[in-house]
């Protein structure tokens, strides 16, 4: 039999190779965390947009910035206080988040999730975001002294949900979007795409006709119209920086690759920090804005 002395040895051996095999090990992946050289992979930006709010940046996604974008339009048709887009924003955040929704709950569809069973028209109408957004104005402005109560008794007043005080929770971010998509903060959003969908638009060709037929349905002027008097400028907010905030919403839709107003032109990218950002031109559109 062996003694004891000789198996306390043996034991003794183990350890000792198994801590050089561990040193070894460790010894390695320390050499290549330190002297091998990282692979410079970038991550894939993904489509996206941004507004510039008085109180810092803030992400949606491109359909939310198209959704708001045209409610936000429909109120300079209605020539409306931008009062009012607070209120729809705020109205549309608590039903869709601004996903133009064919469900809901029982008939509810659209934007403003309105029902068909309750008079706000057809399935196929509501599911028109600017024919949806026009309804709400419209039921909007017919309530008394709307714009001197609180923002959810007034979107309540119109939507007549099961817990209007839930709209009052967006009131605060839908009185900063509200400054940017009325044009009151100038070029305070832009959108940016993925490699694909870049590539797809600088070799298609824009459909600035489609693009502009569109705004005057939304806005209600026809932007060859622009620039307007100032005897004819919709109470709303800047009609010209509306539509080119528009326009940049909805540049996938149509195939923009630029959009330009006043003396700067947003154009199309790939979503580095750089490119994003509209760039001054030294040239000034005189008030009109010019798609390509």
């Amino acid at each position: 039999m062996p003694s004891k002395r000789r198996k306390f040895s043996a034991f003794v051996k183990i350890l000792l190779s198994l801590t050089l095999v561990c040193g070894a090990l460790v010894g390695g992946a320390y050499y290549v965390l330190t002297t091998v050289e990282p692979l410079d992979i970038q991550p894939e930006i993904e489509p996206g947009c941004r507004l510039d709010l008085a109180d810092g940046r803030y992400p949606m996604e491109p359909e939310q910035a198209m959704s708001a974008a045209t409610v936000s339009g429909v109120a300079f048709s209605r020539d409306l206080p931008p009062e009012a887009v607070t209120v729809a924003f705020a109205t549309v955040w608590q039903e869709t988040a601004f996903y133009n929704l064919d469900y809901g709950d029982r008939d509810s569809v659209g934007l403003f999730q309105q029902r068909p069973s309750q008079d706000w028209g057809d399935t196929e109408e509501i599911m028109d975001p600017v024919y949806a957004s026009g309804a709400f104005y419209d039921a909007l402005d017919e309530i008394d002294g709307w714009d001197s109560i609180p923002v959810f008794e007034a979107a309540q007043a119109v939507q007549r949900s099961a817990d209007g005080y839930a709209y009052d929770q967006h009131e605060a971010l839908s009185q900063r979007m509200n400054e940017v998509f009325t044009g009151d903060r100038g070029s305070a959003l832009t959108c940016w795409y993925d490699a694909e969908t870049l590539e797809a638009l600088e070799s298609g060709t824009a459909d600035v006709a489609g693009a502009e037929e569109e705004m005057a349905r939304v806005f209600g002027t026809d932007p060859a119209e622009l620039p307007l008097s100032l005897d004819e400028e919709p109470r709303t907010g800047d009609l010209g920086w509306a539509m080119a905030l528009w326009a940049v919403a909805h540049a996938e839709e149509y195939g923009l690759t630029s959009v330009s107003y006043a003396d700067r032109t947003w154009s199309a990218s790939d979503g580095t920090e750089d490119a994003r950002e509209w760039r001054s031109t030294g040239v000034d559109t005189e008030g009109r804005v010019v798609l390509g």
